[in-house]
């Protein structure tokens, strides 16, 4: 179903891929160490094995939808998500977020959803000076069940006082989508992190961009 515009009251979005853009600097490290002669699409390989090491749980997720086993999958995604050691590394912003989130901010109340623990994520917001835009800030430990459960969409909707289907997640993987669609909320999948097209497609995004800030001439 397309994405509408006219429901949309709240923004949520996903930090790594679709508003960090730290991933694509080791994918393109890793990329430059493959053999050309080995792998014909070496910057493909280099995306897929940094997001088994960044974010296994999308890799997982798309493996159990295959098999039908993804309800299983949700819960050892959400026990990884919680016990796994979160870097204390530097991040890159996606080129153009700033000043989306400046256009947004104040037509919108806005939410970040992540599954990082409190310290990256606070730690992201604070290196660009963005947390001044969001109204809530939902980490990986806030709500009792992580992405890709509903918990923190609905929490982020709650805090926003805005129903669920009048709000909308960004995001760059499988993971997001299926938070945000199990919670009532219409989604959008972006392709400037570990997200292919077909995969998010599949899970029935309702819109598709190229990056995260094409969200603002879809909401003008």
């Amino acid at each position: 179903m397309p994405l509408d515009p006219m429901r949309i009251k709240a923004l949520c979005f996903d930090v790594d891929g679709t508003l960090s853009d730290t991933d694509d600097l080791y994918a393109r490290r890793v990329s430059r160490l493959l053999p050309r002669f080995l792998f014909r699409d070496p910057d493909r390989i280099a995306r897929r094995f940094v997001m088994w090491i960044e974010s296994p749980g999308n890799a997982l997720l798309s493996l159990a939808d295959a098999l039908g086993v993804d309800d299983k999958m949700a819960a050892i995604i959400d026990w990884m998500y919680r016990h796994r050691r979160q870097s204390s590394r530097r991040f890159l912003l996606v080129p153009g977020v700033d000043g989306m989130l400046r256009q947004l901010h104040g037509r919108y109340p806005m939410a970040v959803v992540s599954s990082r623990d409190e310290r990256g994520t606070k730690g992201f917001l604070e290196q660009f000076d963005l947390a001044k835009y969001f109204d809530v800030i939902v980490t990986g430990l806030t709500v009792e069940h992580t992405k890709p459960y509903p918990d923190p969409v609905l929490f982020a909707a709650r805090r926003m006082n805005v129903p669920p289907d009048n709000c909308v997640m960004i995001g760059d993987t499988t993971v997001d989508i299926r938070a945000g669609r199990t919670a009532g909320a219409q989604t959008v999948g972006v392709l400037c992190g570990f997200g292919e097209e077909a995969e998010l497609r599949k899970m029935g995004t309702d819109l598709i961009l190229k990056t995260t800030p094409h969200l603002t001439e879809v909401l003008n």
